[in-house]
C-alpha cells in the first residue's frame, strides 16, 4: 500500500511541476496617450487604482506596447488624449506632457460648470442628428475650452493660462481606456479597447 502511494506521488510530481511553470501572462490597463499607426504601437498611462469609477492615472513611465500580431486579438484602434484628470472643484486639469514624459497640473479659470449631465442630455447630445456633440471644444476667439466627462457627468468650460491656450482640442481629450494582455514586456498578445467595447452586446 505504501509503495503504491509512493508511486502515485512520484507520478504526480511532473504534473505539479509543469503546472507551476505555466506562464499565464500579465494584464495592464490604462488610458491611451499616444498611438503610432506606422509602428503599430499604443502608449498608455497605467490605472493604479483599477477602479472604473475612481481611476488613478499617475503611473510613470508611460508604457508602450506593439499591437497584437493577430488582428482578431485587437478591438477598435484606441483614441489618444492627454487629459488624465479634470478637477472642477479645485479648478485644475492634469495633462500628460509627452515631451517632458511627466504630468503637468494646469490651474484654469472655470466659467461654467454643469453637473448631472448624462450622455443623452441636450447639452451634449444632438437628437436631431442622432449623435453626441463633439467634445472637447475650443473657442479660440474667447480662449475657452469646454470638456464633457461622461464618467463624472460633468460639462465644464474654462479658460486655461496663456501658455496652454494654443493647445488643440485633442490635447484636452481623455484617451480611450485599454486593457492589454501580454507575456513579454512591450508586446501585446491581446488589446481590448474598453471604452469602445460593449461587453454585454450579444
Amino acid at each position: 500500500m505504501r509503495r503504491t502511494l509512493q508511486k502515485m506521488l512520484l507520478a504526480a510530481l511532473p504534473v505539479v511541476f509543469l503546472a507551476g511553470c505555466v506562464d499565464y501572462g500579465k494584464v495592464d490597463q490604462g488610458r491611451t496617450v499616444a498611438v503610432d499607426k506606422e509602428k503599430k504601437t499604443v502608449t498608455i498611462i497605467r490605472d493604479k487604482a483599477n477602479d472604473a469609477q475612481k481611476p488613478d492615472y499617475n503611473y510613470l513611465p508611460a508604457l508602450t506596447y506593439t499591437f497584437p500580431t493577430e488582428s482578431a486579438e485587437m478591438g477598435p484602434e484606441p483614441k489618444a488624449g492627454l487629459r488624465m484628470k479634470l478637477d472642477a472643484d479645485k479648478s485644475e486639469v492634469v495633462l500628460y506632457d509627452p515631451q517632458k514624459k511627466n504630468f503637468v497640473t494646469i490651474p484654469v479659470q472655470i466659467v461654467d460648470k454643469q453637473e448631472g449631465i448624462d450622455s443623452s442630455h441636450p447639452l451634449v447630445y444632438d437628437s436631431a442628428a442622432g449623435k453626441a456633440k463633439a467634445f472637447p471644444a475650443v473657442d479660440k476667439d474667447k480662449k475657452i475650452v469646454t470638456i464633457y466627462s461622461g464618467r463624472q457627468k460633468l460639462l465644464v468650460s474654462f479658460i486655461p493660462p496663456d501658455e496652454y491656450a494654443s493647445l488643440p482640442a485633442t490635447a484636452w481629450d481623455s484617451g480611450d481606456e485599454v486593457r492589454v494582455y501580454y507575456k513579454d514586456d512591450g508586446k501585446a498578445l491581446r488589446l481590448m479597447n474598453v471604452s469602445k467595447t460593449n461587453i454585454f452586446k450579444k
